[in-house]
């Protein structure tokens, strides 16, 4: 093990301080060091000087994928860029001051004059990753506890009459929240939380409650990043980030985590989505740091709960 942690530190700075946090138990005060460099190194810096100077991304708000504004900054949230990064702030206020609003929510298409579910979660996992202290934050957090579906998930496609959750929605859904729940000290999410994790237990992460069938081969699979997009990776590693209390519903998507394990202790790069990109994290058919430092964590959290 010592051999991997030692490869996964030699990585970029956004890889090194979440093994520092998450798998060492560093203090913070050791950790909050490695963080900082994440603006100034690597991965990090390159996102950051692909910002135009109106504060945006890609030249789009939601488009293209995966240039544009929105995945972008999803992208430097999960590099663990700092809460207070200025570029990133600016970034989100442009989501906000440029969206139409709906329902007390964002859409960014004229076609589309409704809030779907999926972008606002995401938008709200942004701006309230980075602080950005505004009222439209809250009312896209109130509006997505106020939409939640009967089976207690969420689907961008309620508005054409769905009744079934989405997971691709309700993760997005769930990591938003979370991000919210944090930055205000608040347990007004707590409850849509709780019964979002329910959804996705009851479903073992990824079989119908119906059949026990696997729902989605692909989901089975750990994709980095992930976008929009939900996989059995992304609804753990939420889990193990939120610190829910591990469930034996979820041990077969564990256990396929552990199945993807190589020889070397390491976990395969993945498969990545079509779509444009500023540059490649992870060229080549190399192991993923990103994939092994997500499993391991994952890991620690089953076996070490608490």
């Amino acid at each position: 093990m010592s051999a991997v942690i030692d490869w996964l530190l030699e990585g970029d700075p956004s890889i090194q301080w979440q093994v520092e946090r998450d798998l060492l138990d560093q203090p913070e005060g050791e950790w909050s060091e490695t963080r900082q460099r994440v603006a100034l190194e690597g991965w990090g810096r390159d996102l950051l000087e692909h910002q135009d100077p109106g504060g945006t991304w890609g030249g789009g708000l939601y488009t293209p994928k995966w240039t544009s504004t929105n995945y972008t900054l999803l992208q430097l949230r999960r590099l663990g860029l700092d809460h207070s990064n200025a570029a990133a702030q600016r970034g989100c206020m442009r989501l906000l001051d440029d969206a139409d609003w709906h329902e007390g929510g964002v859409s960014y298409w004229a076609s589309r004059r409704f809030a779907e579910r999926c972008v606002n979660g995401m938008v709200l996992s942004t701006a309230a990753y980075f602080r950005v202290d505004d009222q439209r934050v809250d009312s896209i957090a109130g509006l997505l506890v106020a939409v939640q579906m009967a089976d207690g998930g969420w689907n961008c496609e309620d508005y054409r009459g769905a009744t079934h959750s989405s997971f691709h929605t309700t993760i997005s859904v769930l990591e938003g929240l979370t991000e919210w729940k944090r930055a205000n000290n608040s347990g007004q999410a707590d409850d849509a939380i709780a019964r979002g994790h329910e959804f996705l237990l009851s479903h073992h992460l990824y079989k119908s409650h119906h059949t026990g069938r696997v729902i989605n081969e692909a989901w089975t699979k750990a994709w980095f990043p992930p976008r929009w997009h939900y996989d059995v990776m992304r609804g753990l590693d939420h889990l193990q980030n939120y610190g829910a209390e591990p469930d034996l519903r979820a041990a077969d998507a564990v256990a396929l985590v552990e199945s993807a394990r190589r020889s070397d202790g390491r976990w395969p790069k993945g498969s990545q989505y079509t779509g444009v990109t500023h540059f490649t994290m992870e060229p080549g058919r190399v192991a993923g740091r990103w994939n092994t430092l997500r499993a391991l964590r994952v890991l620690r959290w089953w076996n070490h709960p608490g």
